[in-house]
């Protein structure tokens, strides 16, 4: 699987605020993952949200968007021509727990190589991950770091992409977050027959 970092934190660089009004608390409550309007176009977001907030996760997550993506680049995708004719992306903000803040870039960097390791060996193709470093005001303290991920996927049609970018979550989740898929999975079957 294709995957790179790198770090935007100077000047107008955009920053992550991890209390923005529309922040929907996932590690409190999980439930309203099936609130958010990117989980109704992407709905493996949903599954993917709930890792990324469950206890044995790392980092929790602030915000994320879905969207179509036109006049993709084949070779960055590691995907045929034909295979490059609809694209969808999403992304998602990463912060650390808070015994884990990273408080100076350098610590998500490291984050990030380690984790685009894991993320190359993945046997996956026609999807990337972009890792970007940048700052993020956590609690209203401003020396804070975090990571926004950047996920693309193509396709010969638009469900192929999408079951593309499917599989790339997945694989950037498993990656991330080894040990938190059988609470999500019992999480998302009580969340079928309750209909929570």
């Amino acid at each position: 699987m294709q995957a790179d970092w790198e770090v935007e934190i100077g000047g107008d660089a955009p920053v992550i605020d991890a209390c923005w009004p529309g922040l929907v608390d996932l590690q409190r409550f999980p439930s309203r993952v099936a609130e958010l309007d990117e989980v109704q176009t992407l709905p493996a977001l949903a599954g993917a949200l709930l890792q990324l907030n469950a206890a044995a996760s790392p980092v929790w997550t602030s915000k994320c968007d879905v969207w179509p993506v036109n006049g993709l680049d084949p070779f960055e995708l590691d995907a045929s021509a034909e295979a490059a004719t609809h694209g969808t992306a999403c992304y998602i903000d990463l912060l650390p727990r808070s015994d884990h803040r990273w408080t100076f870039h350098q610590m998500a960097v490291e984050s990030c190589k380690a984790l685009c390791t894991r993320l190359h060996a993945a046997p996956l193709c026609c999807c990337r991950v972009d890792l970007v470093v940048r700052r993020a005001v956590i609690a209203q303290e401003v020396n804070n770091h975090g990571i926004t991920a950047y996920l693309t996927a193509c396709g010969a049609s638009e469900p192929n992409a999408l079951a593309q970018l499917q599989d790339a979550l997945a694989a950037f989740v498993g990656s991330l977050v080894p040990m938190a898929a059988p609470v999500q999975a019992d999480f998302i079957d009580r969340m079928k027959v309750t209909g929570e």
